[in-house]
């Protein structure tokens, strides 16, 4: 079992693995390098001379058997450059590893609990390797030192499901400062590490942070790295980590190939290949987004093998599997019970989405307003037991689908749109209101030309010019013409034509789908008021219809008081459908994954930026590869609950290849190139609104000028002059993997913003940070209050309005109403 040899180690004979059981002072790193490592050595004669000439002349007892269960003692490693140790050149340290276990184990879960408490404590599950920021100038990599994770009883932190474990090491007086923790898991389970804090070093402990789930060594041989929560440049890295600091990233980037572990840490791109399913059905064919023809950003990889039907396809995975994502983008157990509970309350399509999928397959629909007002007021309840509706037969069916949920989850608060006043979302005032301070209040744009032209293709689509004429407009304007309200900046449109038209014949193909393109035209009061006053909708030209654009104003009859608000029910649609898959998903979701992928590819975890970064990454893999699973994909809650249907992708897709633009994504620019702000150096932001009442923006204007104080100041903290920057070699390759990976179809885009300044990369990072926290705030959390209750916004349209001639002769006005979604 064991060998015991004298060997003398330099750096010009480095012992690899495979010749013989010798190990250099040091030991192996691990099998990374090739050098062998050792479970259990020490010493054979404490006494050795330590005034000896002998450079390195020790004799080791080396377990070569690292699932050995020997009951041998296992002496810590003491390295101190080729010299002996005496007792008053070593410096005794303790380590405090502290581990989160479940809040709720399971029974067999509590027994391999206890098996793993004996394994640490005979020192048989945990091993750690404490790195110096000092070369050995034998190994010429970090002096180590290694022990193992002691103690029959842990120590209980004040919180149930947290433990520490210690750990003594011996280290030499001219060791240095650690700087890395390399950690093994000898168990047979993963654990989730906390930190490991380092217990005897003057003036204070060190710290080293983990926050990251620590594989077994059953599933993956290779240790791993935590670094000490100092920030470091790369070119500031100590030397004895500069290696490790360089393997990380090299670990955690991947081959490009191979099937994706639910214990892996590997952080790759690939294009959209996922969304359908042939080998299920072949309705559920869907396009790839990620092409020449069809734009999109890249998503995380998750290797699995081709469908049968489509080599091109990646095969899916359903409940309760789940799609891969890299082990420490996983939610946490507290998270993914908040997650669980609230993700039916987001919106429509959260709120009740097997309900909303069931409806829209089998033409269920709501006999009137008060049977939605049940879902608030009486609720629809299921038993535990059989998981049958009490409450109303129309749901008997529907619930049948629905996955085990608790009682309460079918009852929900009123939303805030329908608390104070049932009707208010009836108003033209709630209307325009909701377009400045509403769930979607990012596409209102000023209009700043007339008349208003299609940028599509006429050959195709028709004559540019729209049906809104000065002559319409101005008959709703008082006392004042179009060239002077458009002056004075009082004219505003809601557009969504060019953006919609081209998928309007194929969405109203699909059964019980209706919708138009539309355009809605706003003035704005002198009291300050937004007022809608023109609606445009519009279907592509065909021979039954030459026209193709029909303009709904106000009107004083019951019959254009109807169908004034079915238009502006079209309207909420469209903008429900543009914020859910351009404004949500697309600008805040899939763009972002890039960035992620990038950041922990390319930055260290010491890195500057990462460290900037990663608070406003999480969970936004895991979160988009549930919406690739259940949200997104063909047949998911999307196409069930919208009125796009099977073609929303593409709609989210188009609108990236039109639309989406790194440089714009930031709040003043977005106000800017939509005329909602105008330039104002005055101003702490920059800019000046042209409505002042327009909270989404005041309130963002507030947020943003603060990220970007933060991350001004942050940047030149650690960067000291734009030479910093330029050769900061992680920080260009994360730029460059951005736009050239992650955004590759956009890769030749020249707007995107350059990296050569403390202030290119401060524009950079406020950006991102801005979408993912404001951005996503504001155009996330509004969802139940706005969307919750579904007349309000109507995610999926079923008929188009009857013409004024069907009204006027066989519709009366029950009919209308009960036309409305």
């Amino acid at each position: 079992m064991y060998a015991v040899r004298a060997i003398s180690c330099n750096s010009s004979s480095p012992l690899k693995q495979g010749q013989g059981h010798n190990f250099c002072l040091g030991g192996r790193r691990d099998q990374r390098n090739g050098l062998i490592f050792s479970s259990s050595w020490r010493p054979k004669d404490s006494s050795i001379n330590s005034n000896s000439n002998s450079s390195a002349n020790y004799y080791y007892k080396a377990n070569t058997n690292t699932n050995t269960s020997s009951n041998s003692s296992k002496e810590d490693v003491v390295v101190n450059n080729g010299k002996s140790n005496s007792s008053s050149s070593i410096i005794d340290v303790t380590a405090v590893v502290t581990i989160r276990k479940k809040f709720k184990e399971k029974i067999n879960e509590l027994i391999e609990h206890q098996w793993e408490l004996f394994l640490n404590g005979i020192g048989q599950g945990i091993s750690i390797q404490l790195v110096s920021q000092h070369l050995d100038p034998i190994t010429n990599s970090g002096k180590i030192v290694q022990s193992f994770v002691r103690g029959w009883l842990p120590k209980q932190a004040k919180a149930s499901h947290i433990v520490e474990y210690t750990a003594n090491l011996k280290l030499p007086s001219d060791f240095g400062h650690p700087a890395a923790i390399l950690i093994t898991n000898l168990n047979a389970k993963e654990f989730y590490l906390l930190e490991i804090v380092i217990h005897g070093f003057p003036p204070a402990p060190i710290f080293f942070p983990a926050n990251t789930w620590i594989h077994s060594r059953n599933q993956n041989p290779q240790t791993r790295i935590i670094f000490t929560n100092h920030t470091y440049l790369p070119s500031q890295t100590p030397p004895g980590i500069k290696d490790l600091r360089r393997e990380d990233m090299l670990s955690i980037r991947g081959t490009g190939k191979g099937h994706r572990n639910y214990h892996d840490r590997v952080y790759d791109y690939d294009i959209y290949n996922d969304l359908g399913n042939t080998d299920k059905d072949d309705d559920l064919a869907r396009p790839i987004l990620g092409t020449q023809e069809r734009p999109y950003p890249r998503r995380c990889k998750t290797g699995r093998h081709p469908t049968k039907k489509d080599p091109l396809s990646e095969s899916r995975i359903e409940k309760p599997h789940l799609f891969y994502v890299p082990r420490d983008e996983t939610f946490e157990e507290v998270k993914q019970k908040s997650f669980a509970a609230g993700r039916l309350k987001a919106l429509f399509h959260n709120l009740l989405p097997s309900i909303a999928a069931t409806l829209s397959s089998s033409d269920i629909p709501f006999t009137c307003f008060s049977d939605i007002d049940k879902l608030y007021n009486d609720g629809f309840l299921l038993k535990d037991d059989d998981q049958k509706v009490v409450g109303h037969p129309l749901f008997d069916k529907m619930m049948k689908q629905v996955t085990s949920v608790s009682e309460r989850l079918l009852k929900y608060d009123i939303p805030a749109v329908i608390k104070r006043d049932r009707f208010a979302w009836l108003r033209d005032n709630e209307f325009a209101r909701q377009t400045l301070a509403g769930v979607n209040p990012v596409n209102i744009k000023l209009l700043t030309e007339f008349p208003i032209l299609s940028k599509l293709d006429p050959d195709e689509y028709g004559p540019p010019e729209s049906a809104l004429t000065k002559e319409l407009i101005e008959q709703e304007l008082p006392g004042m013409n179009v060239d002077k309200a458009i002056e004075e900046k009082r004219l505003f449109i809601l557009d969504y034509h060019d953006m919609l038209l081209p998928f309007v014949d194929k969405i109203n193909s699909l059964r019980g789908r209706k919708t138009y393109a539309s355009r809605t035209i706003f003035f704005y009061t002198k009291r300050g008021f937004l007022r809608p006053i023109a609606i445009e909708l519009s279907l592509p030209l065909t021979s039954s219809s030459p026209h193709g654009k029909k303009v709904h104003t106000h009107g004083h009859d019951a019959t254009t008081h109807w169908t004034w608000k079915l238009a502006k029910a079209h309207v909420c649609s469209n903008d429900a459908g543009v914020h859910q898959l351009v404004n949500h998903w697309l600008r805040t979701h899939a763009a972002m994954e890039p960035y992620i992928l990038a950041t922990h590819r390319q930055l260290s975890p010491m890195h500057p930026v990462y460290k900037l970064l990663h608070p406003h990454m999480r969970y936004t893999l895991e979160i988009n590869a549930l919406a690739r699973q259940n949200l997104i994909n063909g047949g998911g809650i999307i196409e069930a609950s919208f009125t796009p249907g099977k073609y929303a992708m593409e709609i989210s897709s188009a609108a990236y290849k039109d639309m989406w633009r790194f440089d714009m994504e930031g709040l003043p620019a977005d106000l800017l190139s939509r005329g909602m702000a105008v330039e104002d150096p005055s101003m702490p932001s920059g800019v000046r609104l042209v409505i002042e009442d327009y909270p989404y923006a005041a309130d963002g204007l507030l947020i943003w000028s603060a990220i970007k104080e933060w991350v001004e100041s942050y940047v030149h903290h650690f960067y000291e002059d734009s030479n910093s920057i330029t050769s900061d070699i992680e920080l260009q390759a994360w730029w460059n993997e951005i736009k050239n990976k992650g955004h590759h179809d956009k890769r030749n885009e020249p707007w995107w913003p350059k990296l050569n300044t403390r202030e290119d990369l401060s524009g950079i990072v406020t950006n991102m940070i801005w979408v993912a926290s404001g951005q996503h705030a504001a155009i996330n959390f509004g969802q139940y209050p706005f969307g919750g209750y579904v007349p309000n916004r109507p995610t999926l349209m079923r008929k188009l309005i009857p013409e004024e001639v069907e009204v006027t002769t066989s519709m009366n006005r029950s009919d209308l109403s009960k036309m409305f979604p």
